[in-house]
């Protein structure tokens, strides 16, 4: 192979990834919390020395960008790279530095001024992290709107032209959607379940065989624990882990963050073994990603196929479900209520709670929206777009973490992930009888043929164009749920 020698140079860097994320997982998992102290500077020591030997990589890119004959997996690698090595040449040292002392200090004030329901408290740290994510615009460079160039760096290649079309034809009918079930009244807008309590280690017992229902490698590729957030880690493409909570009532909560997780997982898990300590070895993108998870968590965990097969399981171990018949525990696993919360959204709701948030970003970053106009701006899109209004600030705009974290440019590929995953339940053929048959192995091995076998060899619109012959189209999300909740 002609990049041996690159991908020789790389592996520094793939063992530096690899601490990181055990660190990172047992940070979250394991470690007692006065060890917070020493393990952050571990991990900013170790932020140091991956950016060093991931520069010494530059030449031997450099050397091989304009090869002949490379394979499509080497210039998926060089591909990789360049996006890396770009923000690292563009970005000098100073303001990254300066970004991460801010976020670090803005994450705990953004915790108080949650809890306490203050914007003013968090302003002046926001303001500050607009001002630098402005900085690393101008510095990443970009054609079109300045909010490109991050969104580029959770979503290769995706432009707020892409986000604009992806918006304009879901949110007048995603209204559309939503007044008919809210008029009609075939899915609840609460459920009295959602306050039942649940004994823990039932539940825990529950999603262990849930975990056996998908046909998860546990024990030999993959495990599952407790963090008070749930999340996805992949040490390699044999250890990956998920975690799930616990919040003691409402069931479905804790039952769909384990399938959202193990979608993520599974992604990770059928990577080609090939790709494995190459920087391709990882899934493409945020939204890509994302939709995988969704699709797990949603086209198959709330569908009827998947109720009727758990159900039994859920009856004879929950108690009080013997209250509920299946079509019950159906109508709770899918109520539709425009609400407050993003991470309490439903299917029908949740892209109004992302594009709000789009809108938001994207004025912030081209200098059109004041960070002291957010909370009343904010208000008024949850209005316009779902008739509700917050409260207070911690039910609006202090809600999410990650402006505090600089994460500016993320939130679009929760959308993306919507909208890949209704491509996916479009382009699957027999989903339905897939899922009643418990054949869900015949699944997976579509998803690896069409998204996951490659992870990042080709960016997200090509990978996407390879497998379904489209892109971001929003039109197959729209008829998945017309059918679900119209049809």
């Amino acid at each position: 192979m002609k990049i041996d020698d690159l991908l020789r140079e790389y592996k520094f860097v793939w063992a530096i990834d690899h601490a990181n994320s055990l660190l990172g997982w047992d940070l979250e998992v394991n470690m007692p919390i006065e060890a917070a102290s020493a393990r952050g500077e571990a991990l900013a020591y170790l932020a140091l020395i991956r950016r060093e030997y991931l520069l010494r990589l530059r030449d031997l890119v450099n050397k091989y960008e304009d090869a002949k004959d490379l394979t499509d997996f080497e210039k998926g690698v060089i591909r990789v790279l360049k996006r890396e090595l770009k923000y690292y040449t563009s970005i000098p040292p100073e303001i990254i530095e300066e970004l991460n002392r801010t976020t670090t200090k803005a994450a705990v004030v953004w915790r108080e001024a949650k809890k306490e329901s203050n914007f003013e408290k968090f302003k002046p740290y926001l303001s500050k992290i607009v001002e630098l994510e402005r900085i690393i615009t101008d510095k990443l460079g970009y054609e079109g709107h300045p909010y490109n160039a991050l969104l580029d760096l959770y979503e290769e290649g995706f432009t707020v032209n892409d986000a604009d079309n992806v918006f304009n034809t879901l949110l007048p009918n995603l209204k559309s959607i939503l007044e008919k079930v809210l008029s009609e009244g075939r899915y609840p807008s609460k459920h009295p379940l959602e306050e039942v309590p649940y004994d823990v280690n039932v539940m825990k017992s529950i999603n262990e065989e849930l975990l056996r229902i998908l046909e998860m490698p546990v024990g030999t590729r993959f495990r599952m624990d407790v963090s008070a957030h749930p999340f996805t880690t992949s040490m390699s493409i044999n250890d990956v882990r998920i975690t799930t909570r616990y919040e003691g009532k409402d069931f479905r909560s804790t039952m769909f963050s384990v399938i959202h997780e193990s979608g993520h997982a599974m992604y990770e898990l059928m990577i080609d073994p090939s790709l494995e300590m190459t920087p391709v070895g990882r899934g493409v993108s945020m939204g890509v990603h994302e939709s995988q998870s969704r699709f797990w968590e949603n086209v198959i965990g709330r569908s009827r196929e998947f109720v009727h097969l758990i159900y039994p399981l859920l009856r004879e171990r929950l108690p009080f479900l013997r209250d509920y018949d299946e079509d019950e525990v159906y109508r709770y696993f899918n109520i539709v209520r425009p609400s407050l919360i993003r991470v309490d959204a439903d299917e029908v709701t949740y892209n109004f709670h992302i594009a709000l948030r789009y809108e938001i970003e994207k004025g912030l970053i081209a200098g059109k929206l004041d960070v002291s106009d957010l909370p009343s701006l904010w208000n008024d899109f949850m209005d316009k777009y779902l008739g509700v209004r917050p409260r207070n600030d911690t039910e609006g705009v202090l809600q999410d973490i990650h402006w505090s974290q600089g994460s500016f440019g993320y939130f679009p590929t929760y959308t993306l992930g919507n909208v890949i995953a209704g491509m996916i339940y479009a382009k699957l053929p027999g989903l339905k009888d897939k899922v009643a048959g418990r054949r869900f192995n015949e699944i997976k091995e579509f998803l690896r043929d069409r998204i996951c076998k490659y992870g990042a060899i080709y960016p997200p619109k090509e990978l996407l164009m390879r497998s379904f012959n489209d892109t971001y189209n929003p039109t197959y999300l729209l008829n998945y749920l017309r059918e679900k909740y119209l049809g």
